[in-house]
């Protein structure tokens, strides 16, 4: 039998696939059953900046001013829907699930400000948190803001988490820096030991009935795994941190290219939600079946095979691949 082993921010797993954060971990019994069905680790259900300011600026309220102007207070911040977790109830939360299970809870922060992070990373340590991912997100619309501004912010913010708590931390980024690999680098500069390639962002569409801007969120397919793949491939071994693919796995297939291009852990969200949790015995079983034919004994004996350091044509990753693809192209007769 493959062994399937890994490890991640330190954390020995029994398997790289790990629940990425979402509704799923909201419920006690739902991770009881991610575990029960093979995952071997869950992310917790973010906790966002915009939950711990709401909850500061509401106990402000009570205890400097009047009930009178709550109404008020209250509509400067958008209801966050029906999976919001206020922070103390997220604390509360993360330590049930923690005790329920047996396998890693890493506990998620989404925010751009250090504002109530330290003190909730550090609720998060004491709940039981195995980990903590730091998952940035911000959308800069005034043209004055530098990006190097922003990225010094960034930095300095995993570094202010990494130096208050003890547990590891790994940094969610997104694909739209200008240079990927010295950003990560910065970040594991400054103490975070993994990266999760990519955040996917909400993207608002337009009702042309209604003239309205519609709020909804696609879920991704197979075929969103190949830019984390692409950088993934690129920073293994450039950067010494664990590296965890998110976006795109769906299938056994998926797994096995993370782990080749260099990831130590696949994350999966979308398969679960779209197909159930059963999914997960199924694709750890095709795994275990690839691995035999194809006689790969371990995980680890496969990790950054295919990375770009490690292929025979490194520009297959780069540019120079670029005009050649372009060019093999045939039109439509």
């Amino acid at each position: 039998m493959a062994d399937l082993s890994t490890t991640y921010l330190g954390l020995k797993l029994k398997n790289p696939l790990v629940a990425s954060a979402s509704p799923l971990s909201e419920r006690v019994e739902t991770v009881q059953e991610l575990e029960k069905a093979g995952i071997s680790a869950v992310v917790m259900y973010s906790l966002f900046e915009e939950q711990i300011i709401h909850e500061s600026l509401e106990l402000d309220h009570y205890l400097f001013y009047g009930s009178e102007s709550s109404a008020e207070v209250n509509s400067y911040y958008p209801q966050t829907g029906k999976y919001t977790l206020k922070a103390e109830a997220y604390i509360e939360r993360l330590g049930k699930i923690k005790k329920a299970v047996r396998i890693p809870v890493i506990g998620s922060l989404n925010g751009v400000s250090t504002g109530g992070w330290i003190k909730y990373a550090r609720k998060m340590e004491e709940a039981g948190a195995d980990a903590l991912e730091l998952n940035l997100y911000y959308l800069p619309i005034d043209p004055a803001i530098l990006g190097s501004e922003l990225e010094d912010n960034y930095v300095m913010l995993v570094r202010d988490v990494c130096r208050s708590i003890r547990i590891p931390v790994a940094v969610k980024l997104s694909p739209f820096f200008t240079a990927i690999p010295n950003i990560a680098k910065r970040m594991t500069d400054v103490g975070a030991k993994g990266l999760v390639l990519f955040n996917r962002f909400y993207q608002p569409d337009i009702d042309l009935e209604a003239l309205e801007i519609i709020p909804n969120l696609f879920l991704s397919n197979s075929r969103d795994l190949r830019l984390p793949l692409r950088w993934i491939a690129i920073l293994y071994g450039r950067i010494q941190a664990d590296l965890a693919l998110t976006s795109g796995v769906h299938t056994a297939e998926d797994l096995l290219k993370s782990m080749m291009a260099g990831a130590s852990v696949a994350m999966m969200t979308s398969e679960l939600l779209q197909k159930g949790i059963g999914r997960i015995p199924v694709i750890l079983a095709d795994v275990e079946k690839w691995m035999s034919e194809h006689e790969y004994t371990s995980i680890r004996q496969m990790q950054g095979s295919l990375s770009q350091k490690s292929v025979k044509e490194p520009a297959a990753f780069e540019r120079a691949n670029y005009m050649k693809i372009l060019n093999s192209f045939k039109s439509f007769p």
